[in-house]
């Protein structure tokens, strides 16, 4: 059974830089055709997809953070990590990371992590 487990910072203040880890465990980000998201869900919003690495480290963005918006990976530590600049309070949410085989939905997601932006 794989699972996730989302870690960071619970106060992030403004304009500086979010980053969040998520490790894998049971199984490998390397496993052929698995993406790996992450997903957020600012209070009384829906669910947003913030990027994706994949299985091979290519890397794709919501375009309309792609300018703030890196993930990177350790296939050492079985680990993808989340940076996103230049945050502001708005961007206060539960940050998700979920595992998807392609683009075709989330079989698994970590429990979440609460990030709160503010000075």
């Amino acid at each position: 059974q794989v699972q996730l487990h989302e870690s960071g910072p619970g106060l992030v203040k403004p304009s500086q830089t979010l980053s969040l880890t998520c490790t894998v465990s049971g199984g490998s980000i390397t496993t052929n055709t698995y993406y790996w998201n992450w997903i957020r869900q600012p209070p009384g919003k829906g669910l947003e997809w913030m990027g994706a690495i994949s299985y091979s480290g290519n890397t794709y963005y919501n375009p309309s953070l792609k300018s703030r918006t890196s993930i990177s990976r350790d296939t050492s530590k079985n680990q993808f990590t989340l940076h996103l600049s230049s945050v502001t309070p708005e961007e206060t949410a539960v940050y998700y990371c979920a595992a998807s085989p392609g683009w075709a939905g989330y079989n698994y997601w970590g429990q979440g992590t609460q990030v709160t932006v503010s000075s």
